[in-house]
């Protein structure tokens, strides 16, 4: 049985050797290979070469002893489909340009050309700038334009402003044609340490002036116009003393002594008449009265009155070549901001009162005390407001009379005008003088108490507050018998 299963498998060997006329050996030897239709291409950027696709893996040979052996999958290598991409890889030529390579390509394109176009830009302004610097440089050695020395022009008045440098000052002198250039004042300034030291102001300066001379004149005190002091409850017009007979000069005096530019028979001024005319005529809006007190202003009886208390206590620059009117206004104006800046418009909250009536009070507060006393002045204001009792305060007999003092007489209390506290209730119609910022504030917020009377009892300025009418006649008494009420009359 053996044997005869034996010859029937060889003879079967041999017929299948025959049939298929291959060498069993190369055949199980042979390289695994992949269907090419499972290839997908790898697109390549055209400035790059493809690299050669490596050949393709064949499959190992099937048994044979498992049936009809399959046909070889590598014999379709040679057919029209794999030979066409394999042979064109061979023959070196280049895959067809994908969309994405071709958008590539064109944007590559396109930053060469606007890398061109920034470069030629960058080139053109560098050539300028070098030729900006380069002129620079050269014109470093070149004299700035310059007066000779020698006698100089009239004078000329210049502005210095708050945080100006040396060289928007060096402008404003050319400006003004106080330099021949701007050039020739910088040089000289930056030389000059005293420039430091310059405050904003006015200042005149002789014209045609040599750089280094106007320098030397900005920094001279004496250079300095429109500079006025107003100490704290001076009042519009001169006053005389009734004891000394010595005049105190007003505000209108002090502006007009502030106004001159020049010396001697040549200086210009405006005059103290000249300024109470234009405070007088002028209507209060042109004059920068603000808006909380122009009707009231308006109403002022004594149309010479009508500033009294808008121009405030304190240090102001004005320029001196202006007319009164203007010049008054720049005051004003600034004194209006001043006021505001301590909370006059809110102070309703806590006062009961106006802004302007607040400034009208505080004018009260200024002449009846002594700084350490002025809020409880303002509160013995509002508490006769509120009882609708007269103030009777002096100071507003005093504020009609040519001649003035502490004590007033009786003929003087009687008599009766817009402002005198004694034949009247309430306030005064307007400000009786220019107020400090400390009397303002003590009035917009005064002291709590429930202080009806005060009178100052020695020439220390000791004052006293009471709400008990017999303790405040004690407290005259106390005054009388200090000499403090002496009438020199």
């Amino acid at each position: 049985m053996t044997d005869r299963w034996t010859r029937a498998e060889e003879r079967y060997r041999q017929s299948a050797e025959h049939r298929y006329r291959r060498d069993d050996l190369e055949w199980s030897e042979a390289d695994d290979y992949e269907d090419d239709t499972t290839v997908i291409p790898r697109y390549e950027d055209e400035d790059e070469e493809p690299p050669l696709e490596p050949e393709p893996p064949r499959r190992p040979a099937q048994r044979a002893d498992r049936g009809r052996p399959a046909k070889p999958r590598g014999s379709r290598a040679t057919s029209g489909r794999s030979g066409g991409r394999g042979g064109g890889r061979s023959g070196g030529q280049r895959p067809k340009r994908s969309r994405v390579a071709s958008r590539k390509a064109a944007e590559r394109k396109r930053r060469r050309r606007n890398m061109w176009v920034i470069g030629a830009v960058l080139a053109v302004l560098f050539v300028g700038a070098a030729g900006f610097a380069s002129w620079k440089f050269m014109n470093r050695f070149s004299p700035a334009e310059d007066y000779a020395s020698g006698a100089p022009g009239p004078l000329a008045v210049v502005q210095v402003k708050p945080g100006d440098t040396a060289t928007q000052i060096a402008e404003t002198m050319h400006t003004k044609g106080v330099v021949a250039s701007s050039a020739a004042f910088y040089e000289a300034a930056v030389r000059n340490d005293n420039m430091n030291s310059v405050q904003p102001g006015y200042y005149a300066i002789p014209s045609h002036s040599k750089g280094s001379d106007a320098v030397v004149a900005l920094v001279t005190k004496s250079s300095r116009v429109g500079n006025v002091v107003i100490s704290e409850g001076r009042q519009l017009h001169d006053s005389t003393d009734v004891t000394t007979n010595a005049r105190k000069d007003g505000i209108y005096r002090k502006i007009a002594d502030a106004s001159c530019v020049g010396d001697g028979s040549t200086a210009k001024c405006v005059t103290y008449d000249q300024l109470e005319a234009a405070g007088t005529t002028t209507d209060p809006a042109a004059l920068g009265v603000p808006a909380w007190a122009l009707d009231r202003v308006r109403a002022v009886p004594d149309r010479s009155r009508q500033l009294e208390g808008l121009i405030a206590a304190g240090t102001w620059d004005f320029d001196p070549s202006a007319a009164p009117d203007q010049i008054l206004k720049q005051l004003v104006t600034a004194s209006a901001a001043s006021y505001e800046s301590t909370g006059l418009l809110q102070s309703n909250a806590a006062n009961g009162l106006s802004p302007y009536d607040t400034l009208i009070g505080a004018s009260l507060v200024e002449r009846e005390a002594l700084p350490q006393d002025m809020s409880k002045v303002a509160r013995v204001i509002l508490n006769r407001l509120k009882a609708e009792q007269p103030l009777q305060f002096d100071s507003t007999v005093n504020y009609t009379l040519p001649s003035t003092e502490v004590a007033t007489t009786d003929a003087d209390r009687n008599r009766k005008t817009p402002w005198n506290t004694y034949a009247m209730s309430g306030l005064p119609v307007s400000p009786i003088s220019a107020p400090s910022l400390d009397a303002l504030r003590a009035m917009e917020n005064p002291a709590p108490g429930t202080w009806l009377y005060f009178v100052t009892v020695d020439k220390q300025g000791t004052t006293l507050f009471t709400d008990n009418y017999n303790e405040h006649l004690r407290n005259i008494e106390k005054a009388r018998q200090s000499g403090i009420l002496d009438s020199g009359r």
